[in-house]
């Protein structure tokens, strides 16, 4: 779409061009920052060396300015944040050590870094991963605030790397490397989160943008922890910020909807930040991943439609494409280098290609059209379903291997010599992309199963911190079980729940041993078999759950239903139930409850108790539907502004009881003071009576009762006793565990059915942060919670029952992303020794469990052994199509097939009986034509019988 100069405008910029004084920071304002010292540390508390923390440096006809020691440096300890453990609890520091991480946040923006030849380097929620590419072993180093990490940036030397945070006001951490010292932190670049980081050429300044709601534009001195320039970048997502490696005057930035060029100039107030927008033109407007600064100032961007423009005084001077007008890559490209004279662009079509650097630096538009035709020097395609994200390259003489992010979950290396002897792109790790929607843990060993949207189930040994094997499948995955000890003594049964409402029953085992047929692949460490593939539901499958004595199989799904299965060696359906609301939770009573029940936790704010359906012979049903199975029913409504409410008339009366506590006190003082003066009564009683006005104060007035129009979503609950269960909620009712019971009493509809807990309990600091996930430790003396906002909670229940009376202490940690690392998954390991858990930020996590003893080396799970037989069994019918009917609508299309069949078959009999009378009709026409004409029918009839 064409655009004129006027439509490029920014809606919130007056000028196309900002002024020149506009949110410009003066230098002035920066030298009398870099003058204060009341923010740098002192040495008593932080420095290492012996040598003095300021240095004062004698400057002629000058103040003595005071400089940062170079061997100045933080300490760790200090710098990183620690769990939060409530006070006097007891409870240790390392209740929860991270041993290992299984995920990468494969789609976040240059989450990829080279420290040395042999030193990867990416953010993981609020972790910093060090990867070695020898032993593949990893150190992790903590975020500062525990909020989460915005950017990543390495010194050109490699002896600092830059941890740019999020959180209010977050720091900018520099560590030297290798020994990982906090060296210097950068304060107030921004105002939540950073979004990107880089050095110049030379590592002597530092570039940061933040992002919303602020999207500053800092140049540091990082040695001196000191801002040189600061001002407004953009109005809208700033992806990137670096500086002209030929000249560290000039930055640029590009993001959502534009590019900018900014130079440091001298004006008559001082040195200033200016920035230019660059113009789109005849050429469609676009956001701007890739760009790189050419030697002469030209600066070179990639576009979402594929094509490299190329940029020249804020304008585009000619768009880049290939011979006939095919674009540069399929999708937008994401990154543009200069390397060894040539450039080359990695694109989301997973290609990587070489192009001429002078056919770009000196291309000039011949028509109006602004286009230049060229073709690559040299091009790459990485793999199947690969897209490049961003690439780094070991800086040796001669070197051409690049590591590469996968934004579907890899990280590749690659060899861009294009020689006779380049070696083919390597996968060195997989990862799920995306959120990881399930986990499941082995009731017998160290073995973990997880899946996402990605489409595939794989399985880890989570003590060895080895991943094993996957599956992948057509449609993502969205609900996980691990098939307890009752139903699969061998321990390798999985039930794996698709957005599609298909369920697949897994089989993993240990191949190794078995016939290897001519075409298998190698022999792995485990393998997965699909043993059976059902479609009960319409939509996402959100539940899956074993009856405790293993007979049956429940499911639920977005689509409003509960279906059971008898589970044998094929599972065989039950039937199926409509519940209020699409399903998020289903909890089996424990086997110490006297009766068997299901509880259903629905998404609106419904929760139902069905007892175990009666297995019936379903063939000639016309539908599954369970329609005569008892159902209880509870029906949340808020009780939160009550609850507010009654805190605050509290707090209010202890107040006043404070108040004429101290009144009484003041009166007995004065008192006795009057006496000791020996005043008179009246004036005491007169004074007395000011004193008491002028403690009188109005209270403002008490919370107002509020429900929510909206049903707010049960995020998770569990049984606290027969008929009783606990419950956590998002939106308005977070902050609370609420303790309901389900009523005697059940209203005629469910609809009509209002119901309210019967207590509460207050979750600290969860108001906009509420429990999404619950597990317990066998002994159920922890109670571990996954959090909305990436932390893990633990609570310690001494008294090791559900009822939450002593639910006080708790040990905190974050772990996960805090603005879009909720936690799905949380379990202990089957002996409480470890405990995992798994993010919407795509991060898999390992915890050890309070263990001052080293873990035995060795250490890992056992994989189930194959069953005989299980080499040459046919993998079963999968459930590819997703418009497959699911069980209920075959078998109800089975209803109307035959009812439709009968139907036929009745006008088949109809259509049959007339063609025998017409026959009939026919032959007594020709009867009739025989006779005598005096005798004959009238002609008429026959003629009106024919029409």
């Amino acid at each position: 779409m064409d655009q004129d100069e006027e439509s490029e405008k920014p809606d919130d910029e007056e000028d196309y061009y900002e002024e020149e004084d506009e949110f410009e920071t003066e230098v002035e304002e920066s030298e009398e920052i870099s003058e204060r010292t009341d923010t740098a540390p002192e040495q008593s508390e932080y420095s290492y060396s012996e040598d003095p923390f300021l240095e004062e440096i004698e400057k002629s006809g000058e103040e003595p300015v005071k400089k940062i020691s170079e061997n100045f440096f933080y300490k760790y300890n200090e710098v990183a944040s620690i769990p939060f453990v409530t006070q006097d609890s007891g409870i240790p520091l390392n209740l929860l050590t991270l041993i290992h991480s299984f995920g990468y946040d494969s789609t976040r923006r240059a989450n990829l870094h080279l420290l040395d030849s042999q030193t990867l380097i990416f953010i993981a929620g609020n972790q910093i991963v060090f990867v070695d590419l020898t032993t593949f072993e990893q150190s992790y180093l903590r975020s500062n605030s525990g909020r989460g990490i915005g950017a990543l940036a390495v010194h050109p030397d490699k002896t600092h790397f830059v941890v740019a945070e999020k959180g209010v006001y977050p720091n900018v951490i520099i560590y030297d490397y290798p020994l990982l010292r906090p060296y210097r932190i950068l304060r107030e670049g921004t105002e939540e989160a950073y979004a990107y980081a880089s050095f110049n050429s030379v590592g002597s300044l530092l570039a940061t943008v933040g992002s919303y709601p602020d999207y500053t534009i800092t140049v540091w001195n990082w040695k001196e922890e000191q801002p040189i320039l600061r001002t407004k970048a953009f109005s809208q997502d700033v992806f990137k910020v670096t500086f002209n490696p030929e000249d560290e005057e000039q930055l640029t930035t590009a993001g959502s909807g534009h590019i900018k060029f900014w130079l440091m100039a001298l004006t008559f107030t001082g040195l200033k930040l200016q920035g230019f927008l660059g113009r789109f033109g005849k050429t469609a407007v676009t956001d701007i991943e890739g760009y790189m600064e050419l030697p002469d100032g030209k600066v070179l961007s990639g576009s979402e439609w594929g094509n490299l423009l190329l940029w020249e005084g804020g304008l585009i001077k000619v768009e880049l494409c290939r011979h006939t007008r095919r674009t540069c890559h399929v999708g937008p490209i994401t990154q543009i280098m200069l390397d060894e004279g040539e450039i080359i662009t990695a694109g989301e079509d997973g290609c990587i290609r070489i192009w001429d650097f002078e056919t770009i630096d000196t291309a000039d538009a011949v028509d109006e059209s602004e286009m230049i035709e060229m073709e690559p020097i040299n091009e790459m395609q990485v793999g199947k379903n690969v897209k490049l994200y961003s690439m780094v390259k070991i800086f040796k003489p001669g070197n051409s291997i690049w590591f590469a992010q996968d934004a579907n979950g890899a990280i590749w290396k690659l060899d861009l010599s294009f020689s006779n002897i380049t070696q083919d792109p390597k996968c060195l790790f997989s990862f799920h992309t995306g959120p990881i929607t399930a986990m499941a843990v082995s009731p017998f060993t160290y073995l973990m199963a997880t899946t996402s949207h990605d489409c595939s189930v794989r399985i880890f040994d989570f003590a060895a911190k080895l991943f094993l094997t996957q599956m992948d499948f057509k449609e993502g995955g969205t609900a996980l079980t691990w098939a307890p000890r009752v139903v699969s003594y061998r321990g390798g049964l999985l039930v794996a729940g698709f957005e599609d409402g298909v369920i697949r029953i897994l089989e993993l085992f240990d191949p190794k041993g078995l016939v290897v047929f001519a075409g298998r692949r190698k022999v792995m460490a485990a393998q997965l078999h699909l043993k059976q593939a059902i479609k009960p539901h319409t939509a996402a499958v959100t539940a899956i759950a074993y009856e405790q004595n293993g007979e049956v199989l429940a499911t639920g799904s977005k689509d409003k239903t509960v279906f059971f299965f008898v589970v044998g060696k094929q599972y065989e359906p039950i039937g199926y139930i409509n519940v209020p609301g699409p399903v998020t939770q289903l909890v089996w009573t424990p086997k110490s409850y006297d009766d068997s029940f299901l509880l259903i936790l629905c998404e609106n704010g419904y929760v139902l108790e069905v007892p175990v359906p009666q297995v019936r012979e379903t063939e000639t049903l016309p539908t599954f539907e369970i329609k005569d199975l008892p159902i209880k029913c509870f029906h949340f409504m808020s009780i939160k502004s009550r609850i507010l409410r009654d805190i605050e008339i509290e707090r209010r009366r202890k107040r006043k009881e404070e108040k004429e506590k101290e009144k009484e006190e003041r009166r007995k003082i004065r008192l006795q003071m009057m006496k000791a003066l020996k005043e008179s009564e009246g004036e005491e009683e007169e004074e007395g009576e000011q004193e008491e006005e002028e403690e009188e104060e109005e209270e403002g007035p008490l919370p107002e009762i509020f429900t929510p129009d909206k049903p707010c979503p049960i995020l998770c609950g569990f049984y606290s006793a027969p008929k009783k269960f606990w419950i956590s909620l998002g939106g308005y009712d977070s902050g609370f565990l609420y303790h309901c019971k389900f009523p005697d009493k059940q209203a005629k509809t469910m609809e009509e059915q209002q119901d309210e807990p019967f207590d509460f309990h207050l979750v600290e600091d969860t108001d906009d942060n509420p429990i999404r996930v619950i597990s317990f430790s066998l002994s159920k003396f922890m109670m571990f919670c996954g959090m909305q906002k990436g932390q893990i909670r633990v609570y310690i229940l001494k008294d090791q029952n559900l009822q939450l009376t002593d639910m006080q202490s708790y040990w905190s940690y974050s772990i996960h992303d805090n603005d879009y690392g909720q936690i799905q998954a949380l379990c202990p390991s089957y002996d409480d020794r470890f405990v995992v858990t798994c993010g919407a930020d795509s991060n898999i996590f390992v915890f050890n469990v309070l263990s001052e003893e080293e873990l035995e080396e060795g250490l890992k799970a056992t994989v189930p052994p194959a069953r005989i037989g299980i080499e040459t069994e046919k993998r079963a019918e999968d459930i590819e199509d997703p418009n497959t009917y699911s069980i209920e609508g075959a078998r109800r299309k089975r209803e109307h097939d035959q009812i439709m069949k009968e139907a036929e078959e009745i006008k088949a009999q109809k259509r049959a009986k007339l063609r025998d009378l017409r026959n009939e009709f026919e032959k007594l026409l020709v009867k009739n034509a025989e006779l005598p004409e005096h005798m004959q029918l009238h002609r008429t009839i026959s003629r009106f019988i024919r029409i």
